[in-house]
């Protein structure tokens, strides 16, 4: 990924993922976190993990980032845009929509 493509995904990321570190990381820990999204084989989510992994990338100096984190970032963006597209009707406070958005970083009344 060459510097523009970084610096395309850095902004992308940083505009979607609206959540500090610390919240993230609060939200991560409670059970609603733990049973939002996919579960492959009972283990931990798809989402879940991913939120581990964003907790790490927005505690990394940008200059220290690898590819491999702008993969994630790149991933992250796609996962936060389509699912914001699949909005349903009515009050998200209490919905596994919004739960599975937050495990990426993203919450959608902040």
């Amino acid at each position: 990924m060459d510097g523009e493509e970084q610096k395309e995904t850095w902004d992308e990321f940083r505009e979607l993922v609206n959540m500090t570190p610390a919240e993230l990381e609060k939200w991560l820990a409670s059970d609603r976190s733990q049973d939002a999204g996919q579960h492959n084989g009972g283990g931990e989510s798809t989402g879940h993990a991913s939120g581990r992994r964003i907790v790490h990338i927005l505690r990394t100096k940008k200059g220290d980032l690898s590819d491999d984190d702008y993969q994630h970032m790149r991933k992250v963006v796609g996962y936060i845009r389509r699912h914001l597209a699949q909005r349903p009707s009515g009050d998200i406070q209490d919905t596994r929509w919004r739960y599975s958005l937050m495990n990426w970083g993203h919450d959608p009344l902040a």
